[in-house]
């Protein structure tokens, strides 16, 4: 085993017998990392110029951004960036930056830039010529701003993939749309993106086709060759594609599809390694909350009868209706408590399926005027209106609506609060995102494309917020962590929305159809106009650091810029779980607590532990896990940052195997209750003996 491997290795050496980290051993094993492993493989140059000319000449870089510069001003700065001083604070961070987001030569045998490198090529490849967005981007990529990992790896690259990864697509009850559709999703996987497709709308098992009766296969057979789609096309062999398919509770496929992830499932329905996610309406909680049956619907029946499509409509509204209407048949009665129990016991054996909660998305959707949202993504924190495209035969041209892609950054809430001007870090993050998307062109897919186009969506998000409480003295769930988050969530949406305003108001240009939404008519904002102030303690105060309290009079001022100069961007913030970039930060990811104190990660040939940021044998009691965080407590949490994220957050719930069905429905319900608009994955943790024996006790 490497040196370096071997001192990672050594920092849980005495954690067993004496409870104390050899922290001290991470911190050599970054240092031996340097010396045995990048040092004797990165490529040196004479200087700056020297290093750019080779990577443009043996085309590493694109030529065309690098001449949209001053060479004096390229050197101004790469110094910059160099004057932090930046030093990797653990192994995991230093390995997973030079692994996986370095540039090396092409037959992998030198690393051709270090972190500062890398820095400012993103910075530049994103200013697009702009030197003062450029110098900007480097205090905020070098301070508290992370790019998503297709932007940060991708970034000014001549071979390079896309800077967006995530994608949604609406699929019609046609066999042109199915096809067209399966098309898009491998070209999507191809460049390396997570796909959600929406199967609500197609025809259920039985349903008629031409008239005929029992003809339609219904949803499981489309979401296999989905399945099939993200296996094949599979970015080289490098990475497997990855997808997921949703479907509405009320749709009459649901029980096979909610069976689809167990491990016992008949091979006929089983859905391997496709991910599933529920879209599930108020009503069936009010219906399972008074211990009623529900009625399952086709799609086909509520297009034909009402020319909209089941995504289309609002099943709570509708719901009586439907079941009063003589046209729509009633294909099957369900116990609302006993179908969910299904899905609780389908989530304990897969973790799936993932859920949306319908209403509490679409009634705070600030675009309802323009359309309603049908589905998230993969991670289940992208939340944007669909129009489903009309695909036509091959002689007729489609008519192709909005889907959508995902332009994904985070903050570094700890590094934010000590920034010295946060509107300056927001303002600088959104026209970074801003021109990802503007430099976006996903043309194969021209839904999506059409939709980039007209939408302008973004999506910052947020991490490191365990491990800032950590550093704070402040308890994960407690009423402190919820003032805070609320707070800094507040601030972020304010100053979003002002570059938002800002940057229409530069561009004389607006999203496609703002006038129709609730920015444009202000009542967007009488949550916070008429808002109540509260109180806050110390120590939430001292958490903020530099981060601004908003005030209802800043508020008010926002409203009338808004209503007068419009948004460029249809959304703004959306919360993803973060992986890899919070390992390159050092962060704990998301806003999510830690599932473990001292990670353990297992690869191909060797062991890697990360031990959570800042922590030390003094204040690891702070750094409760994920598994024992109280539900009901981390589910405020996410509450209170849910009111001022227009779009979702990517939540994962943490259960043991002690938990009942019952008690896991309960909690989700709670979600539901709270405003919650998406539940991700539900993740097991198997008990000791000796933790059900502490349990009982």
């Amino acid at each position: 085993m490497k040196t370096y491997l071997k001192l990672n290795n050594d920092v849980l050496n005495r954690y067993s017998t004496t409870g104390q980290l050899e922290l001290e051993k991470d911190r050599e094993a970054t240092r031996r990392y340097f010396l045995e492993y990048v040092n004797v493989r990165l490529r040196y140059f004479i200087d700056i110029e020297e290093k750019i000319r080779y990577l443009v000449d043996e085309g590493y870089y694109e030529k065309e951004f690098i001449e949209q510069y001053d060479m004096e001003f390229i050197k101004r700065l790469y110094k910059k960036a160099y004057d932090y001083h930046f030093r990797f604070p653990s192994f995991m961070s230093a390995s997973k930056f030079y692994d996986s987001y370095a540039m090396k030569s092409r037959d992998g045998e030198e690393i051709l830039e270090k972190y500062e490198d890398r820095i400012v090529i993103i910075a530049l490849y994103l200013a697009q010529g702009d030197s003062l967005l450029a110098e900007r981007a480097v205090e905020a990529l070098m301070e508290a701003y992370q790019p998503a990992t297709p932007t940060a790896l991708n970034s000014g690259k001549k071979a390079r993939g896309e800077l967006v990864s995530c994608f949604k697509l609406s699929m019609d009850d046609s066999m042109n749309s199915i096809a067209e559709n399966i098309g898009y999703c491998l070209e999507l996987s191809r460049l390396g993106g997570g796909v959600g497709v929406n199967l609500t709308d197609l025809r259920p098992l039985g349903d008629p086709i031409k008239g005929i009766l029992n003809r339609a296969s219904g949803v499981i057979p489309v979401a296999k060759l989905l399945e099939n789609s993200f296996s094949y096309s599979n970015q080289l062999g490098q990475r497997n594609g990855s997808g997921v398919a949703y479907l509405n509770i009320f749709h009459a496929d649901i029980e096979n599809f909610i069976s689809s992830k167990k491990p016992n499932a008949d091979d006929k329905i089983r859905l391997a390694t496709l991910s599933t996610g529920i879209i599930i309406p108020s009503i069936f909680f009010e219906l399972m909350r008074r211990d009623k049956d529900i009625v399952l619907f086709s799609s086909y029946d509520i297009y034909k009868e009402y020319g909209k499509r089941m995504s289309e409509i609002s099943i709570t509204e509708m719901y009586y209706e439907l079941l009063d209407n003589p046209n729509i048949r009633k294909i099957k009665r369900l116990n609302a408590r006993k179908l969910y129990t299904e899905v609780k016991k389908a989530q304990f054996e897969s973790g799936y399926p993932f859920e949306i909660f319908d209403d509490n998305v679409n009634e705070v959707h600030p675009l309802k005027n323009i359309g309603r949202v049908k589905m998230s993504n993969l991670c289940t924190e992208i939340l944007q209106v669909q129009q489903t495209s009309m695909i036509t035969d091959q002689d007729q041209p489609n008519e192709y609506g909005l889907d959508v892609s995902c332009n994904l950054g985070s903050i570094d809430i700890h590094a934010a609060s000590k920034v010295e001007n946060f509107e300056k870090l927001i303002d600088t993050s959104m026209r970074l995102l801003t021109n990802v998307s503007l430099m976006t062109n996903i043309k194969n897919v021209p839904s999506v494309a059409k939709a980039n186009k007209l939408m302008h969506s973004v999506g910052l998000g947020a991490m490191n917020l365990h491990g800032h409480l950590v550093t704070q003295g402040i308890l994960y769930g407690s009423k402190d962590s919820v003032d805070f988050i609320d707070c800094f969530m507040e601030a972020m949406n304010y100053y979003s929305l002002k570059s938002s305003m800002e940057i229409a108001k530069e561009r004389g240009e607006v999203f496609y159809r703002f006038e129709d939404s609730d920015y444009a008519s202000g009542v967007y904002f009488n949550q916070y106009v008429e808002k109540t102030d509260q109180e806050l303690s110390v120590e939430t105060l001292k958490a903020l650091g530099n981060i601004p309290i908003i005030t209802k009079e800043m508020w008010q001022t926002l409203k009338k810029d808004v209503m007068n100069y419009g948004l460029f961007h249809s959304y703004r913030l959306a919360i993803a779980p973060t992986g890899s970039i919070s390992y390159i930060r050092s962060s704990t990811a998301s806003i999510a607590p830690c599932t473990e104190r001292v990670e353990v990660r297992d690869y191909a040939d060797s062991r890697t532990i990360y031990p959570m940021p800042h922590l030390t044998n003094d204040n690891a009691h702070l750094y409760v896990e994920a598994y024992d965080v109280n539900p009901y407590d981390l589910i405020d949490l996410y509450a209170a940052a849910q009111k001022h994220v227009d779009q979702g957050i990517s939540m994962t719930l943490y259960v043991t195997d002690a938990w009942t069905t019952e008690q896991l429905a309960k909690i989700y319900i709670y979600a539901w209750t709270r405003g919650i608009k998406s539940v991700y994955y539900v993740r097991q943790r198997l008990q000791t003996l000796e933790e059900c024996v502490a349990c009982q006790i």
